[in-house]
C-alpha cells in the first residue's frame, strides 16, 4: 500500500499510487488522480491553491467517529486510501480567498464501499468542524425516510463519540448545537420544508434513486447566500439514461476528461472499464476500492456466478458491483444474445406460408405492436418473425413522450406507423391484420383479452379470423415465457434486427411468482421504454406451440 510521507499529502500519495500502476483504478479514476498531480503544478495560475494542513484536519475528524455496524463496530473510522482521496480534495482545494474551490462533489462507487459511512462522516464535517456560523446540513432524499438512513448512521456515530456528545444535542430528525445555531436533518421532497432552506451543505445519498431533478435544483439554489456550500453526491450506477443522476455522471466525466472546464466540480467516478471482463476478479478489484475490505470477494465470487447463469442476474451484478450503467434496473435480455438471433428475415419470401399472430393494442394513446411468427418447416422451433408498429401521430411530438425524438426517426424510416390524432385509430391495425392474413397464412392469433370481445376484436372475428383472449397473468405467461427464453438461448428467434423490436427487448423487465413463474413486467414502461413488441411476440408463440402435440396444455 501507498502511504504519505510527512512532507507529502494522503491526497497526493493516493494520486501518484494509482498512477504508478500500484493500486487497481479505471480509467475515471486514473483521470481524477492526474487532475490533482496536474493542478498541484499549474491550478495556482487560475487562482487555486491545495491546502495540506486543510486536506489532513477533515481526513483527521474521520478518527473521532467510530462504526456502528457490522464487523467493525466500535472501532475508530479509519478512512480507506480512496476515501481519503476524496475527503482531503474536497476540503484541501482552496480558492485564492481561502474558501472552497469545490462546490459539487459527485462520487460513484458500487454497493459495499462504504458509500453511506463516508457520506455521514462528511455531513458531520460539515455541521461541526467547517467554521459556518449557523450551518444547516441536510441528508437529502426522495423521501424522508430515505434521507433518515444516512442521517441515523451520523447519529450513531454522534452517540459513539463522548467528545461530540458533549458537544451536539441529539432529537428525533436533528442534531443540533446550540452555541453555533448548527443544524444537521434529513430532508425529503414529501416534506412540507423544501421551502425556505439556508443551505450550507447537503448530503445526497443513491442519486440514482432520484426520478427528477427536483430536489438537487431546490438545495441549490438554496446555497446562495453561503460562503462555500458543498452539494455532495454519493451514488451507484443507474439505468434511467434521462436522470439527474446520469447528467451529473455524464458532466463529471467531462470534466475529468478535461472536455469541459469547472474548477468547482469535483467528479470520482470507480468502475469496470469498457471492454473489461466482467467475470474477471481483476475487474472486480479495479472497480471496487475498497475490495478485500467492506467488500468480501466470496460475495462477489457467489453473485457473479449467479449472474453467470442467469440473464436477469447480470444486469443487477454490473450496475451494483461493478458500475456499469445499463438500460434498465433488471433486464431480461442480454442484447448481444438477441442481436445473435438476428438472421435475416425478407418479408417477400414468407409469403403464403403458415403464421401465427400477437396483438397488443394500446388503449387509446401510443406504442401498438403486430408481430407475426412463422415456424420452420424443419424445425417448428425455429421461427422467422415480422412485426408491425403503430403510435398515434400527436405522440411523435409530444413533449411528455420522452423518445419522441426516437419516435420521429423509426417514422422516417418507416418501421413505426403513424395514425392521425392523439388516439390509436383502430381502422389501421385492422386494415393491416386483414391485409397480413390474405398474404400469408394465418392460422389464428392471440389477442389481449380486454379487446377480444369489443372494438378490433370482435371486429377481427366477423371477418373469419380465429382471435383469442390473451390474458395478462402469470399463467397465460408462464408457458410461452419459458418458451421465448429458450428459443432465445438457442438461436431460433429470428427477427431481422428490427430497431424497434430490439429496443423494446432492451427495456424488457419481468415479474416472477411464487412458483418461479415469469411475466413481462409493463409497469416499468414509463421509465425504461415500451415493452409490446415482445409482449406480442410471446403471444405469437404461444398460439405457435399450442399446434405442438407433444405439450400439453392447461386452460390458460
Amino acid at each position: 500500500m501507498v502511504v504519505a510521507t510527512r512532507t507529502e499529502s494522503a491526497v497526493t500519495a493516493y494520486a501518484k499510487g494509482v498512477l504508478a500502476d500500484q493500486i487497481p483504478a479505471c480509467r475515471f479514476i486514473r483521470l481524477a488522480c492526474e487532475r490533482h498531480l496536474r493542478d498541484l503544478k499549474s491550478a495556482f495560475e487560475r487562482g487555486l491553491h491545495f491546502d495540506e494542513e486543510a486536506a489532513q484536519r477533515a481526513i483527521d475528524f474521520f478518527g473521532f467517529l467510530k462504526h456502528s455496524k457490522g464487523e467493525w463496530a466500535g472501532q475508530p473510522f479509519t478512512l480507506s486510501p480512496w476515501q481519503a482521496f476524496v475527503v482531503g480534495c474536497i476540503f484541501g482545494w482552496k480558492r485564492a480567498d481561502d474558501l472552497r474551490r469545490f462546490r459539487l462533489a459527485y462520487v460513484e462507487v458500487p454497493r459495499k464501499n462504504g458509500k453511506t459511512t463516508l457520506a455521514a462522516g462528511i455531513g458531520l464535517y460539515l455541521f461541526l468542524a467547517d467554521e459556518e456560523p449557523g450551518a444547516e446540513v441536510y441528508t437529502a432524499a426522495t423521501k424522508r425516510d430515505q434521507a433518515r438512513i444516512a442521517h441515523s448512521e451520523a447519529t450513531r456515530m454522534v452517540k459513539a463519540s463522548p467528545a461530540l456528545m458533549r458537544r451536539v444535542r441529539i432529537f428525533k430528525d436533528n442534531l443540533s448545537i446550540t452555541d453555533m445555531a448548527a443544524k444537521y436533518e434529513p430532508l425529503g421532497a414529501d416534506a412540507d420544508t423544501m421551502d425556505g432552506l439556508n443551505v450550507h451543505a447537503a448530503i445526497i445519498d443513491e442519486l440514482h434513486a432520484h426520478k427528477t431533478r427536483d430536489v438537487v435544483d431546490v438545495l441549490e439554489t438554496a446555497t446562495g447566500a453561503r460562503r462555500q456550500p458543498l452539494l455532495f453526491e454519493i451514488t451507484t450506477a443507474g439505468f434511467d439514461q434521462e436522470s439527474i443522476c446520469r447528467e451529473h455522471h455524464d458532466y463529471s466525466a467531462q470534466v475529468l476528461e478535461a472536455t469541459i472546464e469547472d474548477d468547482s466540480w469535483f467528479g470520482y467516478i470507480a468502475a469496470m472499464d469498457e471492454g473489461d471482463d466482467w467475470a474477471d476478479p481483476e475487474t472486480w478489484r479495479k472497480a471496487n476500492p475498497n475490495y478485500g475490505i467492506t467488500v468480501k470477494i466470496d460475495d462477489l465470487e457467489r453473485k457473479c456466478h449467479k449472474a453467470e447463469h442467469l440473464p436477469a442476474a447480470q444486469n443487477v451484478f454490473l450496475r451494483l458491483h461493478l458500475d456499469a450503467w445499463t438500460e434498465q434496473e433488471d433486464r431480461f435480455i442480454d442484447l448481444s444474445l438477441w442481436d445473435e438471433n438476428a438472421g435475416e428475415v425478407d418479408e417477400a419470401e414468407l409469403a403464403g406460408l403458415e403464421c401465427y399472430g400477437g396483438l397488443d393494442l394500446a388503449a387509446t394513446q401510443d406504442m401498438t405492436a403486430w408481430v407475426m411468427v412463422f415456424p420452420y418447416e424443419d424445425d417448428p422451433d425455429e421461427v422467422d418473425i415480422l412485426c408491425r408498429f403503430w403510435c398515434p401521430e400527436a405522440r411523435l411530438t409530444d413533449p411528455h413522450n420522452r423518445w419522441r425524438a426516437q419516435y420521429q426517426a423509426w417514422a422516417r424510416q418507416g418501421c413505426l406507423q403513424a395514425t392521425p390524432g392523439s388516439g390509436i385509430d383502430q381502422g389501421f391495425i385492422k386494415a393491416q391484420v386483414l391485409k397480413d392474413s390474405e398474404a400469408f397464412r394465418l392460422i389464428d392469433l392471440n389477442i389481449d383479452h380486454l379487446f377480444q370481445g369489443v372494438g378490433l376484436g370482435q371486429d377481427l372475428q366477423e371477418e373469419g379470423l380465429a382471435t383469442f383472449p390473451f390474458r395478462q397473468g402469470f399463467l397465460s405467461y408462464a408457458v410461452p415465457m419459458k418458451e421465448f427464453e429458450r428459443r432465445l438461448v438457442d438461436r431460433k428467434l429470428h427477427h431481422g434486427g428490427h430497431p424497434i423490436l430490439r429496443w423494446m427487448a432492451a427495456n424488457l423487465s419481468v415479474k416472477q411468482d411464487a412458483a418461479g413463474n415469469l411475466k413481462p413486467d409493463k409497469s416499468t414502461q414509463g421509465t425504461q421504454g415500451k415493452i409490446d413488441g415482445i409482449v406480442a411476440l410471446v403471444m405469437a408463440l404461444d398460439r405457435a406451440m399450442r399446434q405442438t402435440e407433444v405439450l400439453t396444455w392447461g386452460v390458460l
